[in-house]
């Protein structure tokens, strides 16, 4: 112990400034950085008032302005919080600790025959230029996804997923979803990213994918309507110009 700073508090300190760095990481890529700094201004300067300079008055009008703009935020941005816990709970740190008392028994892993034809549904498309959004679920389940659009429940077939995203097909502009080696939806709405990262060359399914990624273990798969060019978004990390060895690759062996 210094001058009473023991190592609690050094603790302390550290576990406020890791709180920090994550919201404001959040912030910054929600593009709500300046609502950040502001809510900083506000608590410094009630800790000022009502903690370092005592002002009673001043700081009784703080301190109720301080509690109900904290319920005031929490139902503002709800969205927001919720997609915060859902990036703290996917960090690929947290989900080993978790997956240390909970092993995932409910996924099997692909083989070559299920995965193939995707991969060559996949090349035909981005030959004739056809977007397309497939999703393969992994251990986190997308029951609330697979809602938002259409019951398929079909055996994983090249010919049934390129005549989906056929450009006259009125399911091609909703995401597929793949679950337990079957097609079991298509034309499903994703959450998308409001990452500021993201190229401004890349459109709607590109950010569809990267939050679907951010907010699951899932795989996305991204067919570019304007390039043609192949995409993988997984663990909220774009995997962008893949060729057909390099995404098989990809499904097989990224975890």
């Amino acid at each position: 112990m210094l001058l009473g700073f023991s190592i609690k508090d050094l603790i302390d300190v550290l576990l406020v400034a890791l709180m920090l760095f994550y919201l404001y990481k959040f912030m910054k890529e929600s593009g709500s950085l300046n609502l950040f700094i502001g809510i900083l201004v506000i608590i410094v300067i009630w800790v000022l008032v009502s903690q370092i300079f005592q002002m009673r008055l001043l700081g009784g009008i703080l301190d109720t302005l301080v509690s109900v703009g904290a319920l005031a935020l929490i139902v503002l941005f709800q969205d927001e919080i919720r997609h915060f816990l859902r990036d703290v709970g996917s960090q690929r740190r947290v989900r080993r600790i978790l997956d240390l008392f909970a092993r995932k028994n409910n996924t099997t892993p692909a083989d070559h025959k299920e995965m193939m034809p995707i991969v060559m549904a996949c090349m035909n498309m981005a030959k004739r230029k056809e977007g397309a959004l497939i999703v393969i679920e992994q251990a986190d389940k997308l029951g609330e996804v697979v809602k938002t659009g259409e019951t398929v429940n079909a055996d994983i077939n090249q010919l049934l997923i390129e005549n989906i995203f056929f450009k006259n097909s009125p399911l091609h502009d909703g995401a597929m979803i793949i679950s337990q080696k079957r097609i079991v939806a298509a034309g499903c709405l994703l959450p998308v990213s409001h990452s500021m990262e993201i190229p401004k060359s890349l459109g709607l399914r590109h950010r569809a994918a990267l939050g679907i990624s951010q907010e699951s273990d899932a795989f996305a798969i991204v067919v570019s309507e304007e390039t043609g060019a192949i995409t993988v978004a997984h663990r909220g990390t774009l995997h962008r110009w893949l060729t057909a060895e390099q995404l098989e690759k990809l499904l097989f062996e990224l975890e």
